[in-house]
């Protein structure tokens, strides 16, 4: 047997979108059965180095497969100026859950971005209006690209708008995107005024209000994944219907982090986790994905922190790809090639 090597650009070519998202949309499914392991995601802090690792392990059974694998992640903010390397970089390794011998060995930076992508699509068919056509993006870094891939596929997304304090990456995100969509660039409050918003943005000081969305925009909460980071208002957090993906994480290091910790927001104030909603344990959006009169209305933020879970479930769809497409690079890991 032989492992497959995975650069970025072969989880690029192989991480089909409608794939990703049907395969992140199981693994909420199946981590909210119970049928799924995800102890929480670890950390090792580095100050000495402006730095850390993250190791985030999980096995899951989503019916008619399986699947496990870790992805060890790291994020060194000095990197770009020190090191001309990136401040986040990530190894996947995906494994047999019989055997455990390892599959694949991956990218796990674009397998993120991927991934990330495809959970805000799961929590915007679930929760925006179904007839949504405009989407605003705050933060047009990597992570913007995947939202807006991500999320046309399951809404038809016809003008975009895209707000930054960078001049060059607004221009370059435009550029991308231009020749499929009406984007253009504007204040925040024009882009959270859109029918879908999504924030991927590293702030510690809130940068969204309950003035800068409209009456039932649907907000896909994406930047913060660390202790103190926080880009909605509590207000708008308070007001609004909020969807975790998951308990500890969320209240750890997700957007809810900081009023969660300070008392402000509770338990009471958190509607539930989408594999909830996937599942139909709690309504969606009244009238979308079979949800009647009694779903969710106004304004909805879905708190994304990031899920082991959903490592594992895009690494499958990946895989599955290159091996079907002799994708990648295949090498003896083990010395057990046949």
């Amino acid at each position: 047997m032989q492992t497959l090597l995975l650069n970025d650009e072969d989880v690029d070519e192989n991480a089909r979108m409608d794939r990703v998202i049907e395969a992140v949309e199981g693994a909420f499914a199946a981590y909210e059965r119970g049928d799924a392991q995800m102890p929480p995601k670890s950390y090792i802090d580095l100050p000495e180095y402006n730095g850390d690792f993250r190791s985030m392990p999980a096995y899951m059974d989503a019916g008619d497969w399986d699947a496990a694998g870790i992805k060890w992640v790291n994020v060194h903010t000095d990197n770009p100026a020190d090191h001309d390397l990136p401040t986040v970089m990530g190894t996947m390794i995906y494994s047999d859950p019989e055997t455990a011998f390892p599959l694949a060995i991956m990218d796990g930076t674009e397998l993120t971005m991927k991934r990330t992508g495809a959970a805000a699509a799961v929590a915007t068919d679930h929760l925006a209006v179904p007839d949504a056509a405009s989407m605003g993006i705050v933060g047009a870094g990597v992570q913007a690209y995947t939202q807006l891939e991500a999320i046309s596929t399951v809404r038809d997304v016809e003008e975009v708008v895209v707000s930054d304090l960078d001049e060059e990456r607004v221009a370059n995100f435009i550029d991308a995107f231009e020749d499929r969509f009406d984007v253009r660039a504007g204040s925040i409050s024009e882009a959270g005024h859109c029918d879908v918003l999504s924030t991927v943005t590293p702030v510690e000081d809130p940068i969204v209000g309950p003035d800068d969305v409209g009456e039932h925009t649907h907000v896909n909460a994406m930047g913060a994944d660390a202790e103190g980071k926080h880009e909605l208002a509590d207000e708008l957090l308070l007001d609004a219907t909020v969807v975790i993906d998951d308990h500890a994480q969320c209240t750890h290091s997700g957007e809810i982090n900081v009023p969660y910790a300070a008392g402000v927001l509770g338990d009471d104030d958190i509607y539930g986790e989408i594999g909830e909603i996937v599942v139909g344990n709690r309504p969606g959006r009244v009238g979308v994905r079979g949800t009647g009169d009694e779903g969710v209305t106004g304004v909805t933020v879905f708190d994304s922190t990031g899920l082991a879970i959903q490592d594992v479930a895009a690494a499958r769809v990946v895989y599955e790809e290159a091996d079907d497409n002799d994708n990648g690079y295949p090498f003896d890991l083990l010395g057990v090639a046949e």
